[in-house]
């Protein structure tokens, strides 16, 4: 018996599942969906009240096997699947979208399904076996309860989405029951969605910007944009938790174009002013790289600011590295063209995205800020920033280090030759007018500023 024997001969593909949308998505759960048929006639009874669990079962990995071993393979793995877990719950298995299957276990409470869940991850812990050729297949369940926390099929498929997308976080082979702290969550998020559309209307979301330090100039050269809104109940809410809610809502593209043309506008207004700098920076979600308008907006931006080549910056996530999509490949080698200067986020948090660096045209690294952190109290922490500046070092790329807020890890970077910092030891977020001042400046002659700006952050 061989483990991940000779790789079949390509074939075609069966359909993968696609990221796991939130409870904001605008999913469509059509009538003609035999699974959402099947919920929403359990949920809507009148005459007795339908009680009990619902098991949503995502298998992971399967395009990957499916890219190791081929379709013919794929579909007999499948098909055990499939029959051990109809065998395991005792019931029918409905299948939803993608490779997303669906069981209801009726009179039955939490902690019986999660007993049942358990068993089905114990046996996904082993190999599977087709022919002579073993593999390890992967899956993530989330459960709900029913009526407690769903009353409709709509309700429930959110719920349960909700589910597996918090056993996602866990690894592999993970449960995760929808309780009260996710609802919550929920709560919050669907909040946060409703405010945006307000924000947007009013225009009531606000632009700040985070100075970069480098220690070979010895003065702030570099600058990050983002956007923070303040929800009523919930304070202030910052780029990188509202900006999945806005995929998931629709609303990003309004979002990021808005936060494009101030960052047009702020690098017009350093250069008027004769303020030297390298670049200034915002975030944007990989979504925006299959927008069919999102390059001409950026040309657009750079013809009407007349930003010259290396001033706009745009730092991407590792999603947007993750993915085979050949346009999002072609949207990054467009930027480059343009002379925007690409940014990637979290450097560190993944194979993905170090692998990339080999493919793309990266020119600029932000580390994770984990790293940063745990470089208080981690030795191991030291090693790995080693390890990774040298990395991006040898590759001729720029390194930023996000989060710097002591002298301990000042030193442990600089040693490190990580020649761009960022964080509140060197200077808190601040509007336009302060970076004004404060960019081209040495923390010595801007020592008055950010000893202001710091107060207002602390009050």
């Amino acid at each position: 018996m061989k483990l991940f024997g000779k790789k079949p001969a390509p074939q075609p593909r069966p359909r993968t599942a696609k990221r796991q949308p939130s409870p904001e998505a605008p999913m469509d759960f059509s009538k003609k969906n035999p699974c959402y048929e099947y919920l929403d006639s359990i949920l809507s009874e009148t005459e007795r009240r339908a009680s009990g669990s619902a098991i949503k079962i995502y298998i992971e990995n399967f395009k990957r096997l499916n890219e190791i071993f081929g379709y013919d393979y794929c579909e007999a793995l499948l098909q055990q699947i499939l029959d051990y877990l109809r065998r395991a719950t005792g019931k029918r298995l409905h299948h939803f979208i993608g490779m997303e299957y669906i069981v209801i276990l009726e009179h039955t409470t939490s902690s019986q399904a999660q007993a049942i869940c358990q068993e089905i991850l114990d046996r996904f812990e082993h190999v599977w076996t087709v022919g002579e050729i073993d593999c390890v297949c992967s899956i993530q369940i989330g459960i709900c309860s029913f009526p407690s926390y769903a009353s409709s099929a709509g309700q429930l498929l959110k719920c349960l989405d909700m589910a597996v997308s918090k056993a996602s976080e866990f690894g592999s082979n993970q449960m995760a029951v929808y309780n009260s702290s996710l609802q919550e969550q929920a709560l919050r998020r669907h909040t946060i969605a409703m405010y945006l559309n307000e924000a947007l209307d009013r225009q009531e979301i606000e632009v700040r910007y985070r100075p970069t330090y480098s220690i070979e100039k010895k003065k702030f050269v570099r600058a990050e944009l983002y956007l923070r809104i303040f929800v009523k109940g919930l304070g202030f809410v910052g780029t990188p938790e509202f900006t999945p809610v806005a995929e998931d809502s629709g609303q990003i593209r309004t979002l990021e174009y808005f936060a494009l043309e101030h960052l047009g506008a702020c690098i017009a207004e350093l250069m008027e002013q004769g303020i030297e700098f390298e670049s200034v920076s915002t975030r944007i979600s990989p979504l925006m790289l299959i927008q069919d308008d999102f390059l001409a907006k950026i040309e657009t931006l750079i013809r009407r600011y007349q930003i010259p080549a290396g001033k706009m910056a745009l730092e991407f996530s590792e999603n947007a590295f993750l993915t085979t999509q050949l346009n999002m490949s072609m949207a990054l080698e467009s930027l480059a063209e343009m002379g925007v200067e690409i940014i990637l986020n979290d450097f560190g948090s993944g194979y993905s995205s170090i692998s990339s660096l080999m493919n793309l045209p990266v020119n600029t690294v932000k580390f994770e800020r984990m790293f940063i952190w745990q470089l208080e109290n981690n030795p191991k922490a030291r090693i790995m920033v080693d390890s990774l500046i040298q990395m991006a070092k040898n590759l001729g790329l720029k390194m930023i280090a996000e989060g710097v807020e002591t002298q301990h890890q000042l030193k442990v970077l600089s040693r490190a030759d990580c020649l761009y910092q960022q964080g509140f030891y060197y200077a808190p977020t601040m509007e336009k007018q302060l970076l004004l001042q404060l960019m081209d400046c040495s923390m010595e002659e801007s020592k008055i500023i950010l000893d202001r700006a710091k107060a207002a952050v602390r009050k």
